[in-house]
């Protein structure tokens, strides 16, 4: 299984690509003895968290996300503490622990929708804040904003934006709401990469300025070999994302390294944050 951003080759030889929903989605329903990720390590987490009966294993073992290191249990509790009547909605780029603390998970695709579904009005959501904040600008509800971000996608700015506009009028901006508001307001859509790739095959349009990370770029290609893709900025590379080679996935395989396990009590309550998510969308 390898997700949107990984190398063009390493998704040409993946039984399934995806973004994050459509990771943990395929990860519950697959009929295997072995899942390997070719992702970063809080998604094969989730595929653990789901398949507790299942081996898996990460391709690149150092494959991290900053911002998932941005906040831990500890942090969250505190947070808890100063907001006792929040529901905590919790973006899947976590550790399992933190999913543990947490009432339910959420995607940069289904966020708004979870978000809806709540029954309470004052939401804590963690740990992106920008994502945080589009999602407070679809609803009504109260959004109380954890201060993390996406390392990558934060090095987009509303310049590059401008500037690619210039360089290509005709095209239509897409952007990931892991970008600041300022970019934001500057996009014709703002979808997950799974939507994206909707979005793109849909339109009638022929260009299109993509704001996340480049890898995306090669799936949007092979689908749709009519249209003009360009990412704003060459600054939109995650280097956690890129550890994966074709060489060390052979070798993960091979030797079966870089096991991912969750432990027993953190799984559980970690697994009713995904699966409330999951029911809901």
């Amino acid at each position: 299984m390898a997700h949107n951003y990984q190398r063009p080759e390493v998704q040409d030889i993946a039984d399934f690509v995806g973004d994050s929903l459509e990771l943990a989605r395929k990860a519950t329903q697959m009929d295997v003895e072995v899942i390997v990720f070719c992702a970063v390590h809080f998604m094969a987490e989730n595929a653990a968290i789901l398949n507790p009966t299942r081996t898996v294993l990460l391709a690149e073992s150092s494959a991290g996300c900053p911002m998932a290191d941005m906040i831990d249990a500890d942090d969250l509790k505190e947070w808890k503490r100063r907001y006792p009547k929040a529901t905590v909605v919790c973006y899947v780029n976590t550790t399992a622990a933190v999913k543990a603390e947490s009432d339910v998970c959420c995607t940069s695709a289904n966020a708004v929708k979870v978000v809806e579904a709540v029954p309470n009005d004052e939401i804590l959501f963690i740990p992106d804040q920008n994502l945080g904040h589009y999602v407070s600008t679809k609803t009504k509800k109260k959004i109380i904003l954890y201060p993390g971000y996406c390392v990558t996608h934060a090095r987009l700015n509303a310049k590059q934006v401008i500037a690619a506009k210039q360089s290509h009028p005709d095209a239509k901006v897409v952007v990931h709401p892991e970008c600041t508001a300022e970019v934001i307001a500057l996009a014709d859509a703002t979808l997950s990469t799974s939507q994206m790739a909707k979005y793109v095959r849909e339109s009638p349009a022929k260009k299109f300025l993509i704001g996340t990370e480049e890898g995306l770029i090669h799936r949007l290609k092979k689908e749709n070999p009519d249209k003009t893709f360009y990412v704003i900025s060459k600054a939109l590379m995650c280097p956690n994302m890129k550890k994966t080679t074709l060489e060390r996935l052979a070798k993960t395989m091979e030797l079966k390294r870089n096991l991912v396990v969750v432990p027993e009590d953190i799984r559980i309550r970690a697994k009713s944050a995904l699966d409330r998510m999951l029911a809901i969308t």
